[in-house]
């Protein structure tokens, strides 16, 4: 199992997560270390506890809650530690149950995460992968162009994206002047 999640890691270019930057990531990188194999490719890590931790004030910051705020679901409800320990000694039931539970658990976060794209501060950059003009965080080319952003030397066209909201800027310098950069004297 430990082989087959590396491998899947080593292949991805972004992994969602919810605190897995803490705990998840830690614990197989122990575990891979452990089996003796290398790190595996660098890979984008969208931990949304910490997008929920750094945008919004939620009484509790649980996945369950956030979700049920949301309004998206909430997560399996099982009997906690006695069901692991039952997986632990091989129980065929607690394993089938476990197994609904990891599964509602993923689609709970896919849930989430589409909630919280537009709010996602350095998210892994779609528009790396597209030919024509896209939203960085959710892939669509439905957007539109809404004024400029300023940086102290330079003027973008900024555009909303019209699937998630997100705000995000173009990637040609529109100011004028020579060079198109103004500069200090």
């Amino acid at each position: 199992m430990l082989r087959r999640i590396h491998k899947l890691l080593d292949q991805a270019d972004a992994v969602v997560h919810y605190n897995g930057s803490k705990f998840d990531i830690p614990t197989l990188n122990k575990e891979f270390l452990v089996l003796g194999l290398p790190p595996p490719s660098p890979y984008k890590e969208i931990d949304l506890l910490k997008t929920v931790r750094q945008r919004f004030k939620f009484p509790s910051r649980k996945l369950d809650y956030v979700a049920q705020q949301l309004k998206v679901g909430r997560k399996y409800q099982h009997q906690g530690h006695d069901l692991w320990a039952r997986c632990m000694v091989r129980d065929k039931e607690a394993w089938a149950e476990m197994e609904t539970y990891n599964k509602q658990d993923v689609m709970l976060l896919e849930k989430v995460y589409s909630a919280l794209v537009p709010w996602i501060k350095d998210h892994a950059n779609h528009s790396l992968y597209a030919e024509a003009l896209v939203c960085p965080n959710c892939g669509s080319d439905h957007h539109q162009r809404r004024g400029y952003a300023y940086t102290k030397a330079q003027k973008y066209a900024r555009y909303q994206c019209q699937n998630c909201g997100n705000w995000f800027r173009g990637g040609k310098n529109e100011a004028p002047g020579p060079d198109g950069k103004f500069v200090n004297l």
